[in-house]
């Protein structure tokens, strides 16, 4: 068994795949309209859906805000460095939307670097840095 992905529902599917392919550079593997049923799929990640687990941004036709809810925490990307990585998407927030929500900085009680961001729906990102050998 493995993960194969996580869905979020998204507002405006072009905004949602521009932020992760443009801002967090995902590509965009696959998409499936489904007019019939009034949905469409979008799905992006950093390698095929064959060895790796993928971000799946379903679009319901009409709908154009979710509330994320309670119960979702967050989606987990490595970055080489993370301060670089909020940068990234500040900077692109005009644009493609998004926002930091924790600046970079070690995780509390630990060593760890990480940030928080959220994508233009609102799902929050934790940005976590990649250790360097030492």
């Amino acid at each position: 068994m493995r993960i194969l992905h996580t869905m979020l529902r998204v507002g405006d599917l072009g905004r949602a795949v521009d932020f992760y392919t443009g801002v967090l550079g995902m590509a965009l593997i696959r998409r499936t309209e489904r007019p019939e049923q009034n949905y469409s799929l979008a799905f992006v990640g950093y390698g095929s859906e064959e060895h790796g687990a993928v971000l799946e941004l379903t679009y319901n036709h009409g709908v154009d805000h979710y509330e994320p809810g309670t119960a979702f925490g967050h989606v987990a990307i490595e970055v080489d460095d993370a301060a670089a990585a909020c940068d990234r998407v500040r900077n692109a927030a005009p644009r493609y939307g998004g926002r930091v929500a924790r600046e970079a900085g070690p995780v509390k009680g630990g060593t760890t670097v990480i940030a928080f961001v959220e994508d233009p729906d609102g799902y929050k990102i934790e940005l976590i840095e990649r250790r360097r050998a030492g």
